[in-house]
């Protein structure tokens, strides 16, 4: 729960209420005004709510004023939308408007006061891929003995994790945090909010490159995390993070890993399944066999990161095993559907060249398992934010594709075009995830397994639609 006081207080802002005329300071302020939560959608918001007017490229929630106030009880808006040309709005005597400088900061230094107020731990998730199912993984293990608030579906940008973090109630225990970053300095602002005490790396690949240049770039805005934290949870795996991480970090470090047999943290005896994974976690002295319901190589990684994160919070294996079968999966992330005797495998959600590869793995995996190998489908689509690599990147999955057991390569996109041509086998172009689509209808067969992948703005699900 916010008040008026507080916020007036953080920000600097001044407020006008229904029995005042004129705006006052937090100092000329009384009374007080207590808010039940945070709106940024005024076709949502419930009584009792701040309804907070933020200002995108294709929005201006300010234009939404009147009608958040007529259900909230109140809104913060910047002080620019304060006008003579302004509709007076009427308020009652128990609703009011806070003007601050810019509703954005406004946002985040409300959230950092509730962080700084907050006497649980927070833990925050990083890294190229992975994060969201990492984090829901942890929440699903801690949430066995712990109230925990945890950030909503992929909200790890600027607003969406600030946002999160002013759900907390008096309850909660712990605050998981996922964190993106689409260029430097994002992770340092967002660290900056949310103060965690745990870091969490799942690994470092080529995200966003557009926004960074490299894969050096990359990986030292993800460190940005490092000043923050007292303990951090690492892919010991992934050589590339490794390397920046030494000499860069002096608290308490746990390793997860397959591949390195020092990582306190590990997996061994692994089994993959057509639904799921089986495989035994060593922590510490402890072993105890999950049987997860995650299917894909990539998806241990995830469940070992947050196994390692509740180890390192003093949680027993047989709590950690609980919380990990527990966790169903993440929606069009390596979801497995089976429509008569063909899989799709649908991991339309995001793509990157790093995640792309994982992703055609688990497809071949798939088709060389039983004694005859199964005709395999790939729908991909662009892989966006990738700068000056585009061309580059896509071209060499093209090539790296007609080394691997795919049979057929539909490509949605201009980028998805130039891999196309690069490819040495049956390739065919589609305009849009929907044409892709209609295409897969016309060639798949008994016992195809089809994997349908691309960027989010891509809507590579579209494809799934129209084929099913």
């Amino acid at each position: 729960m916010l008040s008026a006081r507080q916020i007036l207080t953080e920000t600097g802002g001044s407020i006008i209420t229904g029995d005042k005329e004129g705006p006052c300071t937090a100092a000329q302020f009384a009374g007080d005004i207590l808010f039940q939560d945070i709106s940024i959608d005024s076709r949502t918001i419930c009584q009792g709510e701040l309804f907070l007017a933020l200002k995108g490229d294709r929005f201006d929630g300010h234009d939404f004023i009147q009608d958040a106030i007529k259900t909230g009880a109140g809104a913060v808006v910047g002080s620019n939308w304060i006008t003579p040309e302004k509709p007076k709005i009427s308020l009652g005597a128990d609703k009011c408007i806070i003007i601050v400088d810019n509703t954005l900061l406004a946002l985040h230094a409300m959230a950092r006061s509730i962080r700084k107020q907050f006497g649980g731990s927070v833990v925050g998730v990083i890294g190229s891929n992975g994060k969201t199912t990492t984090k829901e993984l942890i929440a699903s293990i801690l949430g066995i003995n712990l109230n925990v608030l945890k950030t909503a579906g992929n909200f790890n940008n600027h607003i969406g994790m600030p946002l999160s973090i002013t759900k907390v109630g008096e309850d909660t225990r712990v605050m998981v945090l996922e964190m993106g970053t689409n260029r430097p300095g994002d992770i340092d602002e967002l660290c900056s909010i949310g103060l965690p005490e745990t870091g969490v790396i799942t690994n470092i690949g080529q995200e966003h490159l557009e926004g960074f240049g490299s894969l050096e770039a990359v990986r030292d805005s993800e460190l940005e995390l490092l000043p923050y934290v007292k303990q951090l949870i690492v892919n010991a795996d992934d050589a590339f993070l490794m390397e920046g991480v030494e000499n860069r970090f002096e608290g308490r470090r746990i390793c997860f890993g397959i591949e390195d047999r020092t990582a306190e943290v590990r997996a061994e005896e692994i089994e993959l399944y057509d639904r799921g994974t089986r495989f035994t976690l060593c922590a510490g002295s402890g072993r105890v066999e999950i049987e997860s319901g995650l299917s894909g190589h990539f998806n241990i990684y995830n469940s070992l990161a947050a196994a390692a994160t509740a180890y390192s919070m003093g949680f027993a294996p047989d709590t950690i095993k609980k919380g990990l079968e527990a966790f169903g999966g993440v929606p069009m992330r390596l979801e497995i559907l089976v429509r008569g005797d063909v899989t799709y495998i649908n991991d339309a959600y995001n793509a990157n060249p790093s995640s792309m590869e994982e992703s055609v793995r688990e497809l071949v995996r798939r088709a060389g398992q039983g004694p005859v190998r199964k005709r395999t489908i790939a729908v991909l689509g662009d892989m966006l934010e990738l700068g000056a690599c585009s061309s580059d990147a896509h071209i060499k999955l093209g090539k790296w594709l007609s080394g691997l057991a795919v049979d057929i390569f539909i490509g949605v996109g201009p980028f998805m075009s130039q891999a196309l041509e690069a490819f040495q086998g049956k390739a065919i172009a589609a305009n849009n995830a929907k044409a892709a689509g209609s295409e897969l209808v016309k060639l798949v067969r008994h016992g195809d397994i089809v994997l349908i992948k691309g960027s989010r703005g891509m809507r590579m699900e579209d494809a799934l639609r129209t084929a099913l």
